[in-house]
């Protein structure tokens, strides 16, 4: 548990969790500009609260995950904009390169698709120079998270920091070797779905998405 967070689990929504990441990010100086990166969906409501209180812009950063072929619940992998891919091997030695790469496809497809449909005729905010804030409403394997950090890396971010209410120690341990600076209000043991940690964990749609955006 971060000794700054006050917050008891479960946290009531998203919306709550993102007031208890924005109290701990609050008043932190950051080595470049700051701009708030959602990974959408469910890192959306979370990361609009943040940058609200942050008073800095906000936009989102389009992962999916690369799920098993036999076992959906279990993502293998990511891909993010940009081309961006990582992979998990140590948790998919039965899902051969070339499955792989067939899964991925599918979804860099899905990753351009909901680019456009996010922000229709509006291009993405520069991350060059800036200090990039990755959110997302958990961590359980880190892939998403990961992707999205080399992905901001690539768009030319000086500092990347990737913020969390709630994440698996492993997850959060390993995304050191990703970002600057990692932030973790909670780190439960042994480790649950992300959803166990919500009162609220309800499905967003890409409507909810838009609308955060153009607020």
């Amino acid at each position: 548990m971060d000794p700054d967070c006050a917050e008891a689990l479960p946290f009531e929504n998203r919306a709550a969790a993102g007031a208890a990441l924005a109290r701990r990010l609050f008043g932190v100086h950051w080595h470049a500009p700051a701009i708030v990166l959602a990974l959408p969906r469910g890192g959306v409501p979370v990361a609009k609260v943040v940058a609200d209180a942050l008073h800095v812009p906000l936009d989102v950063l389009v992962v999916r995950k690369v799920r098993h072929p036999d076992q959906p619940e279990l993502a293998i992998g990511a891909v993010a904009a940009g081309g961006v891919t990582v992979r998990n091997k140590s948790l998919d030695p039965s899902v051969s390169r070339e499955r792989f790469e067939a899964l991925a496809a599918d979804q860099r497809t899905e990753v351009e698709r909901r680019e456009s449909r996010y922000r229709p005729g509006r291009r993405p905010l520069s991350l060059a120079g800036q200090t990039a804030i990755v959110i997302d409403d958990g961590l359980a394997t880190g892939a998403t998270m990961r992707a999205a950090l080399a992905a901001a890396r690539a768009m030319g971010a000086a500092y990347l920091v990737a913020a969390v209410p709630v994440g698996s120690h492993d997850a959060v341990e390993h995304l050191g070797q990703f970002a600057d600076e990692v932030i973790c209000l909670y780190c439960p043991e042994p480790f649950q779905a992300v959803g166990v940690y919500y009162a609220n964990f309800s499905q967003l749609r890409d409507a909810d998405v838009r609308a955060a955006l153009a607020a």
